[in-house]
């Protein structure tokens, strides 16, 4: 029998308790660490703009063509898909829990190519976005500024442009984006009397501005073929896109007949703003602009809070004076404050289980036996989590505190009946420890079976239910 192996080599047997201990401590290491386990669905969503078109419209002329390609994509559950009035278009596919988000990003985003030739070209002009979305929100950064030049719009293309590329290439970080993101964009309120007056439509406006707002290849002076003797070659750079005010207003709409023209300030109000204002975040009735960082499946909450912390604290020492950041929302508090309540339940229990031990055993000796088998399975128990993919959270842990009724149940069978065999028939702790192990082995493998058979068709049951 195997239990003979190890009572008669009890060095042996030391050895692999140690090893166990040690591979379980390595294995502890690299496991992530998570308030709850990964149990929802990744989500891929898909944004396509369509400047001028009803909801009505834009669910025809964008959402359609796009949903078309879609089916055929592998572990797709369903899509959604939502229009809005301001031509805006949003496609949600949900994916079976399992899925890798990167390959259900890629294969979403080619599917999406195919549907481009059938799109409107003002679409595929804005740009369509497929990007994953991560349910893994860790940290809100809040950025903030006590002085009122310092606006939303400021923030937010402060936060775009020196803050957001610095915390996605932090380790752990999945993704961070800007809560209600207004990027600086020239606004050009058009005077509709005026633009009837001169038969002038939205979409003239846009034309011009299209074209005269461009940057034009002016080509070189002594590019090649260029005559003998040439020894320079200059590249000629003229005044490419447009970026103040002022010269957005000198556009020229039209041409009179008398000879006089009529320029973009005279048909509009022209001003620097934001692309959009339809999301404003603020804090303490103050304007502020949220960052929401999103953690990477597999990686350690904790420790990516903590880098994330460390990153922003080294650009914080380059932020405008009046300009500060805190983080209001952080996940890795209620983890800390769960993982500590379950490792507290953790000792209360081994603290009982020793104590109730002792008073049915009565002596020392055979209380210290469960005692030490208690930390040896648990620790162990992390080497089959790392290898079966799972993390440290509130879930394992609970189950390890369930188990360790079940450990020292079997430990406390062995260890009362050879104490038995050693009081009754005087034999040595090696003899007693085998006739004891003969009488219940099967017993105790029938146990563990029963336990299994109880507890291992949970592992089939489909969906979050199955994934908890």
């Amino acid at each position: 029998m195997i239990s003979h192996t190890f009572i008669d080599r009890p060095i042996f047997a030391s050895v692999v308790s140690i090893v166990v201990v040690v591979m379980g401590l390595l294995a502890m290491q690299f496991l992530p660490i998570a308030q709850f386990p990964e149990i929802t669905p990744p989500v891929v969503q898909i944004d396509a703009d369509y400047p001028g078109a009803s909801a009505e419209v834009a669910a025809e002329a964008v959402a359609r063509p796009i949903e078309v390609t879609l089916p055929g994509i592998d572990n797709l559950l369903y899509y959604e898909s939502t229009s809005s009035n301001d031509g805006h278009v949003t496609i949600k596919l949900t994916f079976e829990i399992g899925t890798n988000p990167d390959i259900a990003q890629v294969q979403t985003q080619n599917r999406e190519k195919l549907a481009e030739p059938q799109l409107p070209p003002e679409v595929v002009r804005q740009g369509i976005s497929v990007k994953k979305m991560s349910p893994d929100l860790v940290l809100v950064v809040a950025l903030k500024s006590t002085d009122p030049r310092h606006d939303a719009v400021f923030l937010s293309n402060y936060a775009t442009l020196r803050i957001v590329d610095d915390l996605k290439r932090v380790k752990g970080v999945g993704d961070a984006l800007v809560f209600g993101q207004q990027n600086y964009s020239m606004r050009i309120i058009l005077n509709p009397l005026l633009m009837a007056k001169l038969d002038l439509t939205p979409s003239d406006i846009t034309a011009i501005i299209r074209e005269q707002n461009r940057d034009y290849p002016a080509g070189t002076i002594g590019r090649e073929p260029a005559p003998k003797g040439t020894e320079l070659t200059i590249p000629i750079i003229t005044k490419g896109r447009l970026t103040e005010v002022k010269d957005f207003e000198e556009l020229i709409v039209r041409a009179l007949p008398d000879g006089s023209t009529v320029r973009l300030k005279d048909v509009a109000r022209i001003e620097l703003g934001a692309q959009a204002y339809g999301l404003e975040g603020r804090w303490n009735s103050k304007p502020t602009t949220f960052i929401l960082t999103m953690l990477s499946p597999g990686a350690n909450a904790l420790d990516t809070v903590r880098r994330t912390r460390a990153q922003m604290d080294e650009l914080a020492k380059n932020f405008p004076p009046s300009v500060s950041y805190d983080t209001p929302y952080d996940t890795t508090r209620f983890i800390e404050i769960s993982i500590k309540e379950v490792v507290k339940t953790l000792l209360e229990a081994m603290v009982l289980v020793v104590f109730v031990v002792y008073l049915f055993l009565q002596t020392w000796r055979a209380t210290i036996i469960p005692t030490v088998a208690v930390p040896v399975s648990l620790i162990g128990t992390f080497i089959g989590l790392y290898a079966l993919g799972f993390s440290i959270n509130t879930i394992t842990l609970f189950g390890m505190v369930l188990a360790i009724g079940i450990v020292v149940d079997d430990a406390i069978v062995v260890v009362e009946n050879v104490e038995r065999h050693m009081r009754e028939g005087r034999l040595t702790a090696k003899e007693a420890a085998k006739r004891a192990m003969n009488e219940v082995t099967e017993p105790i493998i029938a146990i563990v079976l029963v336990l299994v058979s109880v507890f291992a068709p949970v592992g089939f049951i489909g969906g979050i239910t199955g994934a908890l």
